[in-house]
């Protein structure tokens, strides 16, 4: 790790949310960063009329021991625009949550939660879905082959130097009526591996050396899932186009799928250029 990271947590306090604190842990202690947990209060919520001293106070006494220093922010209002404004006052390095809840009508789903900070936040934003038992050690970062997957590679394999690597395509041949299917193939292949060499070409001697490469024919989510169980991966990398959200990702609009169904981690990374 070239620096320390600057560590916005972004937790509701449910149970679930024990999982990204300890993520924010493991992070913090490994790159000798330090990290700050954010609460939004919304409207409605019963301490919202609380002071917000006495908020901060009960949350700290409920935290688990870890003998970490950790700043506790307090913030009102819509919680991805405030996680996205908080994250932008501090110049945050990495937005670290979790899954959102999913018990009430007026809760935000994960998707549309997470959308709006990655389209505003220049932070990387990593989605933590299990208990942090050890530091990542095996990504699979998805790629297009456009700048976007690009940049979230390099940005992945910063955060992380220790990390395998796989760098995943998926592609799938057009079979028509005229067309031979094994000729279909073939020429897809072909034109696929040309495409995965001109994409390494524009990395690092450094990082090209890190990676695996897998280029899988079939549907990019099925391509995906089978190199996560196959590796026994621990965490996705996904760029996304911040003009557009998740749904325009650089991936398409299988990221937000993804982003639903991924067994693991997700770490969505905004194309800032």
């Amino acid at each position: 790790m070239d620096h320390a990271l600057n560590i916005l947590l972004a937790s509701d306090l449910t149970a679930r949310g024990d999982r990204p604190f300890d993520r924010a842990v493991t992070l913090a202690g490994e790159t000798g960063g330090r990290f700050a947990l954010l609460h939004v209060v919304e409207p409605g919520s019963k301490i919202e009329s609380a002071r917000e001293d006495e908020v901060i106070e009960a949350i700290r006494d409920d935290l688990p021991e870890t003998g970490a220093e950790i700043e506790i922010l307090i913030g009102k209002g819509s919680a991805p625009k405030t996680i996205s404004e908080v994250a932008a006052q501090r110049d945050a390095d990495l937005i670290v949550t979790g899954p959102a809840r999913h018990n009430s009508l007026g809760d935000i789903t994960l998707g549309t939660a997470v959308d709006y900070v990655v389209r505003r936040a220049r932070a990387p934003v990593l989605v933590v879905k299990k208990r942090a038992h050890a530091p990542y050690r095996s990504m699979v970062v998805a790629t297009d082959f456009s700048d976007c997957s690009r940049e979230a590679l390099i940005a992945a394999a910063k955060m992380f130097p220790d990390a395998e690597i796989e760098l995943v395509h998926a592609f799938h041949p057009a079979y028509g009526g005229l067309v031979d299917q094994d000729d279909a193939r073939e020429e897809a292949g072909e034109e696929t591996l040309e495409m995965m060499d001109e994409f390494l070409a524009k990395l690092p001697d450094e990082l090209r050396e890190r990676l695996e490469i897998k280029i899988g024919e079939g549907e990019l989510h099925t391509v995906i899932w089978q190199e996560i169980e196959a590796r026994a991966a621990d965490l996705l990398v996904v760029g996304t186009h911040g003009r557009s959200g998740l749904m325009q990702a650089a991936i398409g609009s299988n990221a937000q799928t993804m982003l639903t169904w991924s067994p693991v981690d997700v770490l969505m990374v905004r194309q800032l250029k």
